[in-house]
C-alpha cells in the first residue's frame, strides 16, 4: 500500500463529507455524497478489499446518488434563498 495515496484519499473523503453537510443546495449535496462514495471505493480498493469496493461503487456511488437526484427532482422550493 502507498501510504501517501491513502492519506490523500482520506483527506478528500473528509473534505467531501464536511462539504456535503454544509452546502445549502440539495443537488450539490447529493453529488458530493456520490463523490464521497466513489472516494471510499478507491480507499477500499487501495486496502485490498475489492469486493467491498465494488459494492460501494455500485450501491453508494451509483444507485444511491441516482435515488437522491430522483427524489430532489420531485421536490419543490419553498423560498428563493
Amino acid at each position: 500500500m502507498i501510504w501517501q495515496l491513502d492519506i490523500l484519499i482520506l483527506i478528500l473523503v473528509v473534505i467531501c463529507a464536511i462539504a456535503s453537510i454544509t452546502v445549502k443546495d440539495l443537488l450539490s449535496s447529493a453529488l458530493l455524497l456520490g463523490a464521497y462514495s466513489f472516494l471510499m471505493c478507491l480507499l477500499w480498493t487501495e486496502m485490498g478489499a475489492v469486493d467491498v469496493a465494488f459494492t460501494e461503487a455500485a450501491v453508494g456511488a451509483g444507485i444511491s446518488t441516482a435515488f437522491f437526484i430522483g427524489a430532489i427532482y420531485y421536490t419543490t422550493r419553498r423560498t428563493k434563498d
